[in-house]
Parts: structure tokens; sequence; C-alpha cells
């Protein structure tokens, strides 16, 4: 069961539809295993839950996305 991870924030659900399928292809496509056995795991960070230098993103000047 190969697991392809991906982290980000505020996806629609059309752009996780899209890297689902393209991640899906591609990992498929270069292990030779069946598109079935592939998992995709979206991981959705806010600004509020992700800290750089000690401070929360959501906090930064300049809103850095995540």
């Amino acid at each position: 069961m190969p697991v392809v991870t991906f982290e980000a924030a505020g996806l629609n659900k059309e752009q996780k539809r899209q890297l689902v399928a393209e991640f899906t292809e591609t990992a498929a496509r270069i292990t030779g295993l069946p598109k079935e056995t592939i998992f995709v795991f979206l991981k959705e960070n806010s600004a509020d839950n992700v800290g750089v230098g000690g401070v929360l993103v959501s906090e930064l000047p300049g809103k850095m996305v995540v």
C-alpha cells in the first residue's frame, strides 16, 4: 500500500481531485503498481496551526502561505 501525503492550505475541491488523480497516476506509472493500491492523503494546515520562529504563521507580517 504505497502512500502519498501532500500538505497545503486552502485547496478547493477541484484542486484536491486533480492532485489525487495526478499523484495516483504518476505513482502507479513509476512503481508499476495498480492505481487501486495507491493511497493519497491531503492534509490541510491552516495558518493558525503552523508556527515558524516561535510565532503562528497567521500572526506573521505579510501572512506567509502555508
